[in-house]
């Protein structure tokens, strides 16, 4: 078991209904990544990079079936040898599309898949597109990890489900606006320290219509503390974690064994 890992998380700006440029500039900030002197051993990409949130196209624009974005990231870990947890995507299927999260190994095999839980009514995302049915884990590096998405942080039981079920890692691609920064800190800070394990948060930045993204996307510990932040540019966060220190955590200040759930 890897205990220390390297991320690099791609905060980029997103070209609203253009995933062509999507695809192209996304590249760019992985090769980046990747050549990067401490190469990462896990880059993370935003919430639904490919398109944005171009929602009365949705249904022509989305990847079906992630094909496109499996074929691309797979191609991209057997050459680099590095993970990916691939943001999310807007995925299209039979009944619908979906907000879709897919994750890789170094050998470009599909880890993990994960489709939105919660859908946000603030961005009209319940009329275009479908809800998610199950909760999101992967391994990596022989650790068990969790994955939501932007509003699901806003849903603590979810992120306890994930920790119960041996979660020590949080991934959160993100599309969090302006002006609601403080919750974003907040919230992300809050489900780190109450299930004592990292958060990882890839928001994205730029403007879409009226909409403006702040970025900061974030590296919390089990302690709450913040590892790295970013600001409002279109940049690649760098972090470095010690997963040994979940377990640190959990030892000093057992909620697990303490808690009592019959009562609540």
């Amino acid at each position: 078991m890897k205990q220390r890992l390297r991320l690099a998380l791609l905060q980029m700006d997103i070209a609203v209904g253009e995933p062509e440029a999507n695809f192209a500039k996304l590249k760019t900030m992985m090769e980046e990544a990747a050549a990067c002197e401490e190469k990462p051993d896990v880059i993370v990409f935003p919430e639904m990079w490919n398109t944005g949130y171009a929602l009365t196209e949705i249904t022509g624009l989305a990847d079906s079936y992630g094909s496109r974005t499996k074929a691309f990231v797979k191609s991209f870990c057997e050459q680099h040898r590095i993970h990916v947890v691939a943001g999310s995507i807007a995925e299209g299927r039979e009944d619908g599309v979906y907000n879709t999260i897919f994750a890789f190994d170094r050998d470009g095999n599909e880890t993990g898949a994960y489709s939105k839980i919660h859908l946000f009514r603030l961005m009209d995302e319940e009329k275009y597109l479908k809800e998610g049915d199950k909760p999101g884990t992967l391994r990596l590096e022989g650790t068990d990890a969790g994955m939501m998405i932007c509003y699901d942080i806003r849903f603590p039981e979810l992120a306890r489900k994930l920790a119960l079920g041996g979660a020590k890692l949080l991934f959160v691609p993100a599309e969090w606006p302006h002006p609601r920064l403080h919750h974003w800190r907040t919230l992300l800070t809050a489900r780190a320290i109450e299930n004592q394990m990292f958060v990882v948060a890839c928001n994205r930045t730029g403007r879409s219509g009226d909409t403006a993204f702040f970025g900061h996307s974030m590296v919390i510990d089990p302690w709450g503390e913040t590892v790295a932040e970013a600001g409002e540019e279109e940049t690649i966060l760098y972090a470095e974690i010690d997963l040994a220190l979940v377990d640190a955590v959990r030892s000093k200040i057992p909620v697990f064994e303490d808690r009592r759930p019959a009562l609540y």
